[in-house]
């Protein structure tokens, strides 16, 4: 009860009421002032009231003064920042450009949002300020920012305030030109100034690099606003030059660092498929395709060998991170025949009707994204029909009727049909890689060009592969959509070495980051976890085998306290020399073993985890 009674006080010597005429500080005086220097204020004459007062009383008082003095000036720090934006943005509005210049002195930042959405070069080009979108942008205003302002009823519901004071505050703060009932969530300066009306403020954005190719919300360019036919002329002009140069600018980045280069540094091996998905990427982005069909891919390969993450390269690749240009569909959700409805939105009547189908709604946001068919053996006949038509056509009808074009899209199935016989297959390929290298080694120059016909051969893929498809499929049409078979094989010896560096030092650097501890190992343990590769399950095997026999023995030592933060840990293992040591072990693949050193120590000491359990156990 005293606590309350004493925030409340402290409450009324902050806030006085308009009504009290015997306090020093009016209400009024407090909305000029800075609300902790009110509060300190109210701090101080409190401490000099309450020096009559009980001990115990005042210091409740005093506890609840404090906290409001430090809640104030952390509320002044950041009202300070806010009014300064409000401020420089208003600027913008009018376009005082000396106002700007001095708030940005004062460290506003130039591509500062309004709470609601827009920024200083969006309200410059709506009001038709072209020096100040001029100097706006000369200070690092980015042209191609899109305001997040979607429409006033939108806006009132967010912040919880009426559609009338959105109203105000857009007309008040931003501009009177337009509805602002309309959605602009995604339009950038460019469209504001096409919007207004305004050639000097759109050449002025157009020569400092903004994007007339950009869309908003409703998938509007900026053209799409331009209401005379010269205007929509500089328009498409300028928008014809932006795309040449960006095709220039992106060939000369192709030539520099070719696809192939950024895929093999996020996969291990599968030079064959990563050169095959190239060359027909590459015939696509050059010019050199079939324009009335998407490509489509077939990728075959037993599991975790690196199939869907090729296909999120490819995407990462073309479209530079985009979220929604990379779809990824479960085949294995659409193994019933009602659930094709799913894919494609249910017909008019039926239940989900307004919600659409699950893939034309992704591809109606990006008609050219990199759609990835995972495990597509899996999926209902009535599932590959649909497919049938978006191979062959480029384009989807969905349960409302809408057609959606999609051939600039590229389609990738993933599939484990004939992936035994392609796994046992790459095996023997490479024992003869391995003897071809044997005797490359050796000095016969014979055998020097025989590697470049380690490969798949027709005959394997005729005469294997595309019956097994054949007979699962059970239509030639359909195997005829596809561009390219694309086939993985087994990781070789030096692949598999790499693949568990890789994954030790993902230990290592958590080791680091969460414990605080150092991890080194010796290089032969390398060999020994590469020993646990399984040809079927592909580098998910070599996870499992690191984490079983490693990070199991690391995690039991932390418990046990063997391993402390700021240690040193020493990862090796006793690989037999003597046949009588092989004997011992037999099958049994060769034990690893850790070495700690503690923070103060010179030397390592060998620790075993197992034994210290055991001996807590007993």
């Amino acid at each position: 009860m005293q606590w309350s009674r004493s925030l409340t006080q402290g409450r009324n010597l902050l806030f006085p009421s308009p009504r009290t005429t015997n306090h020093t500080l009016k209400l009024k005086e407090i909305n000029r002032i800075p609300l902790s220097l009110v509060c300190w204020q109210a701090f101080q004459r409190s401490r000099h009231e309450g020096k009559g007062h009980g001990r115990s009383r005042w210091k409740a008082r005093e506890v609840g003064l404090s906290l409001g003095l430090v809640t104030a000036f952390c509320w002044d720090m950041n009202r300070e920042k806010n009014i300064n934006e409000r401020e420089f943005l208003l600027a913008a509005m009018v376009g005082n450009i000396s106002r700007m210049e001095e708030y940005l002195k004062k460290g506003v930042d130039v591509n500062c949002r309004h709470p609601y959405g827009w920024t200083a070069l969006h309200s410059a080009a709506a009001n038709s300020r072209p020096e100040a979108v001029r100097f706006l942008l000369k200070n690092g205003a980015d042209p191609n920012m899109a305001d997040t302002f979607s429409n006033i009823y939108q806006v009132a519901r967010e912040n919880r305030t009426s559609p009338v004071s959105v109203e105000a505050i857009r007309e008040g703060e931003f501009c009177t030109l337009f509805n602002h009932s309309r959605m602009f969530r995604g339009c950038t300066a460019l469209h504001y100034a096409v919007l207004a009306n305004d050639p000097e403020t759109i050449q002025i954005l157009l020569d400092s690099g903004a994007n007339p190719m950009l869309e908003n919300e409703y998938r509007f360019k900026p053209e799409d606003y331009s209401r005379d036919t010269g205007m929509r002329t500089m328009m498409q002009r300028h928008s014809e030059k932006y795309i040449a140069k960006q095709k220039k600018e992106e060939m000369e980045e192709r030539r520099k660092f070719p696809l192939e280069q950024r895929i093999k540094q996020r996969i291990i091996g599968q030079e064959g498929a990563i050169a095959t998905v190239a060359g027909a990427i590459r015939r696509k982005e050059n010019g050199w395709y079939d324009e009335e069909h998407p490509l489509v891919f077939l990728f075959l390969g037993s599991s975790g060998i690196g199939k869907t993450e090729l296909a999120k390269q490819v995407a990462e690749y073309l479209h530079k991170g985009k979220k929604s240009s990379f779809i990824r569909m479960d085949m294995s959700e659409y193994q019933q025949k009602h659930e094709v409805a799913k894919f494609i939105g249910s017909p008019p009547g039926y239940v989900g009707h307004d919600d659409g189908g699950q893939l034309t709604k992704k591809l109606r946001e990006c008609p050219n994204a990199v759609v990835l068919f995972d495990e597509v053996e899996k999926a209902h006949p009535d599932v590959l029909t649909i497919l049938l038509q978006l191979f062959d056509e480029g384009r989807l009808t969905d349960g409302k009727g809408k057609t959606i074009e999609c051939k600039d899209a590229i389609f990738i199935m993933t599939s484990n049909l004939a992936s035994d016989e392609i796994a046992e297959y790459g095996r023997q390929l490479r024992e003869e890689a391995d003897k071809i290298s044997k005797a490359r080694y050796e000095g016969q120059p014979e055998d020097i060009e025989i590697t470049e016909t380690i490969t798949v051969s027709r005959r394997f893929k005729e005469k294997i592969v595309r019956p097994i498809l054949k007979s699962h499929f059970q239509r030639d049409e359909f195997l005829g959509r596809i561009n390219e078979i694309v086939y993985f094989l087994p990781f070789s010896r030096s692949e598999l070495l790499r693949l568990v560096r890789m994954e030790l030092e993902k230990w290592v650097k958590q080791a680091h980051d969460k414990h605080n501890i150092e991890m080194k190992w010796d290089p032969m343990v390398l060999d020994v976890l590469a020993d646990g590769y399984n040809v079927y399950y592909g580098a998910r095997s070599i996870k499992h085998e690191v984490e079983r026999r490693l990070v199991n023995q690391l995690a039991l030592a932390y418990e046990s306290g063997l391993v402390t933060p700021g240690c040193t840990v020493y990862i090796y293992t006793d690989i037999p020399s003597t046949e009588e040591e092989k004997a011992k072990l037999q099958d049994s693949p060769a034990p690893i073993k850790i070495r700690v050193r503690s923070k103060d120590a010179d030397n390592f000491t060998e620790v075993d985890p197992n034994s210290a359990l055991k001996a807590q156990a007993k």
